[in-house]
């Protein structure tokens, strides 16, 4: 492997780069992978996905990692830049016959020492509550009960094989009565013990509650609520049961969603090419952004929950304001499908610069993203700062990242002269490049917006795309979940990492590169909702989906290249950033000033 530095081959791969924060380098005794460390061969399998969660134990270990290979899933000790990876002594694995595990989250509110929630998502439609320290397997969800009890007995037969650390499971020979396609993605409801939202390629979502069952019947609906491209049914039956409701979202399948750091709207992308961001509480519908072309695969939040970010297969960077709904900036790197993006909550450029006018509230930065113990405490109180009364006001720049199936890995930064163009440059300056902006007239509604978790006055007129025409729905603003929700929402993130399928550079593009054609994979009807079909290119140049001319183009802080395979996995922890290509092999980079590893006897 190549490192950083020469101009040699655009090809070779990258084991460190730099930034303006310093070196980051690849950690290859951090590695985590199959114990055996044989690329996986990936050819028809689902994506490799990794979660994290901390127990809070006493021994400074807290952190474990659950990471799918195939039809295997691991769950390990992460010692990330203090010690190596030792392979092998996972803490559980589990091989599933007939389909494969897609998707999986921690409960980060329960989680201890003792005990974990663990819940996966199946490529065959099924959702399972494991417990991966005490090996227990709790319920299974979208299973007929008694194909279920028979599915219990089989584990239960495996664990008892003396010294076996690995378990198979059937999960194939039962009739899934609420959804039969693939999971996309499972989280848990932020602050809520026992709620978690479900994701299928059908378009459509469903919440549960894990104390109730699912019955032996396929579920009937009723119509709850109704909206532009979209419809929420509560499940109709004389005792509680899941799905406590459905959520038909769109055309195609729905590829990933994200609840905003307060937990009070969702973000949903689906492959129709349609972000939409609902209160979740509500069921109301906040706003709606077009990609350029093709679907939308991926989604994430800012840390103060002002600015979501996307990514698809227009290969793509779209930044979207939720307080002005409007697109701000696009940014092009990557040279094939974007498949995660993230922000880094622990990388934030402050700098104080001359007095200039913000909107937001003083507790704008209060609430960062949470990955089960708070690791971003140095960023919080730099980002409140900014925010203060202070007569010198102090410049941010919001830092995030990208992969993609190119098997890239992209930073960017989005400074104040991108999210506030009308306003005197900062001067914290950085690798963003503002090509053909231009900046007409803004429109306003003069409404005051909400900012998750915050009250902010009305945006100010600093739109440098076409005039802004907000997307609401008009309905009732009191709650319709407080029948299906019983616990209330915290002020928890959840920004889930996913990635989806192969492309090529956008010159080598197979398809039709017109507007006018927007890639529907999936073939389910989405009978439920009625629909107004939108024609993607009389969407193309308005606040839907501005021209690439009308907003900001981004550069990328650094590209570069750092796996064989597709990447699928991006996440941003307080010392390291740890990335994962679709051979299974889950990467740790070193921050600057972060790289201390121990390596046990003979690993060398």
């Amino acid at each position: 492997m190549a490192t950083e530095g020469g101009g040699k081959e655009m090809n070779e791969i990258k084991t460190q780069f730099t930034t303006r924060e310093g070196l980051y380098k690849l950690l290859p005794h951090s590695e985590y992978s199959r114990p055996n460390r044989v690329p996986f061969n990936s050819q028809g399998s689902n994506p490799v996905r990794v979660s994290f969660v901390n127990l809070n134990d006493q021994s400074g270990n807290g952190d474990r990692l659950c990471f799918n290979v195939g039809r295997e899933l691991y769950f390990y000790i992460y010692k990330g830049v203090r010690k190596a990876a030792d392979l092998s002594k996972p803490i559980d694995k589990r091989i599933y016959k007939g389909t494969q595990p897609t998707c999986h989250d921690f409960n980060h509110l329960t989680a201890t020492a003792e005990s974990v929630s663990l819940l996966v998502g199946f490529s065959a439609g099924q959702v399972q509550l494991i417990d991966p320290i005490k090996k227990e397997t709790s319920k299974l969800f979208n299973e007929e009960n008694s194909c279920q009890h028979l599915w219990k007995v089989d584990w239960n037969e495996e664990r008892q094989n003396e010294g076996s650390k690995t378990s198979e499971e059937a999960l194939v020979t039962v009739q899934r009565l609420i959804d039969k396609s693939r999971v996309t993605c499972v989280k848990w409801v932020p602050g809520s013990e026992s709620l978690f939202l479900v994701a299928h390629s059908s378009g459509s979502m469903y919440l549960y509650n894990v104390e109730h069952t699912c019955g032996t019947t396929a579920p009937h609906y009723q119509l709850l609520k109704q909206g532009e491209s979209f419809a929420v049914h509560t499940c109709k039956s004389k005792s509680t049961r899941n799905p406590l409701l459905k959520w038909t979202v769109g055309e195609g399948a729905l590829n990933e969603f994200a609840f905003s750091p307060d937990g009070k709207f969702l973000a949903c992308v689906s492959q129709d090419g349609f972000l939409r961001v609902f209160n979740f509480d509500s069921v109301e519908l906040h706003g709606t952004m077009k990609s350029y072309f093709g679907g939308l695969l991926c989604v994430c939040w800012s840390p103060d929950g002002k600015y979501i970010v996307t990514g698809g297969e227009d290969d793509l960077v779209t930044v979207w304001s939720f307080v002005d709904c409007r697109v701000i900036a696009r940014g092009h790197g990557h040279k094939s499908w974007v498949s995660v993006v993230a922000f880094d909550p622990y990388t934030t450029s402050v700098e104080e610069g001359d007095p200039m006018e913000f909107s937001g509230s003083d507790e704008d930065f209060q609430d960062l993203l949470h990955f089960g113990r708070d690791r971003a405490n140095s960023t919080q109180s730099r980002l409140s700062k900014r925010n203060s009364t202070d007569s010198r006001p102090v410049s941010v720049t919001y830092r995030f990242g990208s992969v993609g199936q190119d098997t890239q890995l992209c930073l960017w930064d989005l400074t104040e002269d991108i999210l506030f163009p009308h306003q005197p440059l900062s001067r914290a300056r950085t690798h963003t490049n503002v090509m053909n902006a231009t900046s007409p007239p803004a429109g306003s509604n003069g409404n005051s917006v909400t900012t998750p978790g915050n009250s902010v006055p009305p945006p100010l007129p600093r739109s440098n795309s076409l005039p802004h025409s907000a997307v609401s729905n008009a309905g009732s603003k009191s709650s319709v979940m407080d029948g299906a929700i019983a616990s209330g929402v915290s002020k928890f993130a959840t920004l889930s990492l996913h990635d989806r399928k192969e492309r090529h550079h956008e010159k080598d593009h197979k398809r039709n590169h017109s507007m006018g054609h927007i890639s529907s994979k999936s073939s389910d009807k989405l009978n439920l909702v009625t629909k107004t079909k939108t024609d993607p290119a009389k969407t193309l140049g308005t606040p839907l989906c501005p021209r690439m001319e009308d907003v900001p183009l981004l550069e990328p802080l650094i590209c570069k290249k750092i796996a064989h395979e597709r990447l699928t996995v991006l996440i941003f922890l307080e010392d390291c950033i740890v990335t994962a290509c679709q051979e299974g092999f889950i990467c740790t980079w070193g921050r600057p000033g972060k790289v201390v590893i121990s390596h046990p006897p003979g690993s060398i």
